[in-house]
């Protein structure tokens, strides 16, 4: 039996990291991969695949609002199936490039799904059919997550993001179930290709855990394009007759249903933790997640944890992150050394919808639950000149900051090219700056960027008021 300084379960973006990492500190290496494909599920079924749609459906969304800009865009139409075509392309060629990673050398793959027997010792059924058993001195898990699925009547009948991602025609109705990135770019994507949309939510807000201005704000530009919001509700059942579907929930204190061509269960996902045999490592679970502390490690001494498998936010970045962590940790519990620590201070989020929506830091609510004295001040972008001349006015900016010097504690925006927009805060908070120092950084004009400098001027004053 085989043994290795280091194995991680688990080939997505967050185990190759982890990989990657160990390797260059030396230590022996191995990635199980059980997957019918490699590249995790950003490359796969998730961040990539699904922007590769949106794109489309943003450069649909352009074309049916050529008139306001005084173009002539006459028989406009699509191709889904093109579209879907295109995704499989570009997919591919990802795919085809992390499996070019995981398969220079650099470490042993192993194609196959693997159980533990003891905290040390894996047992893996190849996909050839063998089975091998090989030995770890440390490990790092990395499974990633499946779609949940909650104890609902007829909860089977419904579509899943996996399948949009194959459709090839567009529905004229559907019902997107749940309020999270995931169900709010899904419905989006629907919407801008010419389906009738309704997006049902169980929390009485969109994207659960943002601030409610933040929130309430893109429900209302969602609504502004005709998708049709209902939050607060309890799903009940999902029933289909023929090619039609009705969704049956409770809304207050009565029993309502839709109909749509389609229901897309966005209800969110789960850490993929089935067969591992966690039981056999002394790995505690904090709920469905494998829980860690902020140097990745579980609570079995010598095991990590990186990606979805183990949270707290499913996002590739932190994934990536935290696999490189986990090495680190992995050579310095080995070989001797200080191990590194996590700071979800900067917190990074966005929602590819539109409006776009994004953040970074603590949201006001969490500020305030924190009992934190801050000041926070917000600019919108129907009063903001680039975006006026762009034609995309919903929204706006919001700076959370320390009312004692002004440090900035977070940011969000809801509005054009949010994604890209919120980075210039990720950057300030992660210098320590301050709104009065961000205020007198240079912004050109017109750019949707220096709409941030209007917040921090606004808090920069209010500190000196103090």
């Amino acid at each position: 039996m085989k043994e290795y300084d280091f194995v991680v379960i688990g080939g997505g973006s967050g185990g190759y990291a982890a990989a990657r990492m160990a390797v260059s500190l030396g230590l022996s290496t191995a990635v199980i991969e059980g997957g019918d494909q490699v590249g995790g599920l950003c490359i796969l079924r998730g961040c990539m695949p699904s922007k590769t749609l949106i794109e489309s459906a943003n450069r649909f969304r352009t074309l049916r609002h050529a008139r306001e800009f005084g173009l002539s865009a006459e028989g406009i139409g699509f191709d889904a199936g093109q579209i879907i075509a295109r995704k499989r392309r570009l997919i591919a060629e990802f795919a085809d490039y992390r499996k070019g990673q995981l398969e220079d050398g650099r470490f042993d793959l192993i194609r196959g799904h693997a159980e533990f027997q003891d905290p040390h010792t894996l047992r893996v059924s190849l996909r050839t059919g063998v089975t091998q058993s090989l030995g770890l001195k440390s490990g790092c898990i990395a499974t990633g997550s499946v779609i949940n699925r909650p104890p609902v009547p007829g909860i089977d009948r419904c579509r899943i993001s996996d399948d949009l991602l194959e459709m090839t025609s567009i529905p004229a109705s559907a019902i997107v179930l749940g309020g999270g990135p995931v169900a709010l770019e899904m419905a989006h994507y629907l919407e801008s290709l010419g389906s009738r949309v309704t997006i049902l939510q169980r929390n009485t807000q969109l994207l659960t855990g943002s601030d409610r201005d933040v929130a309430d704000a893109l429900a209302e530009a969602f609504r502004r394009r005709g998708i049709e919001v209902l939050c607060g509700n309890r799903l009940l059942r999902i029933e289909q007759l023929g090619d039609e579907f009705s969704v049956f929930f409770e809304h207050g204190n009565g029993e309502s249903h839709l109909e749509a061509s389609l229901v897309l269960n966005a209800l969110g996902r789960r850490p993929n933790l089935s067969g591992l045999g966690l039981e056999k490592t002394g790995v505690a679970l904090e709920g469905h997640a494998i829980c860690t502390d902020l140097e990745q490690r579980t609570t079995a001494s010598h095991l990590f944890a990186a990606g979805d498998c183990c949270g707290p936010y499913e996002v590739v970045h932190i994934a990536i992150t935290q696999g490189e962590a986990a090495a680190k940790n992995a050579a310095a519990l080995l070989r001797g050394g200080k191990p590194v620590t996590l700071d979800y201070r900067l917190k990074l989020f966005a929602a590819f919808t539109e409006p776009q929506m994004a953040s970074c830091g603590i949201t006001e609510h969490e500020a305030r639950e924190m009992g934190l004295n801050v000041i926070v001040a917000s600019y919108p972008f129907a009063d903001h000149g680039k975006s006026i001349v762009k034609g995309e006015t919903n929204g706006f900016v919001k700076l959370i900051a320390d009312a004692a010097d002004g440090r900035i504690l977070g940011g969000a925006v809801v509005g054009p090219e949010g994604s890209e927009l919120i980075h210039e805060i990720v950057v300030a908070m992660a210098f320590n700056s301050t709104a009065g120092q961000l205020a007198l950084v240079p912004h050109y004009h017109p750019t949707l960027s220096e709409i941030w400098t209007y917040p921090a001027e606004e808090i920069a004053e209010m500190v000196s008021a103090y």
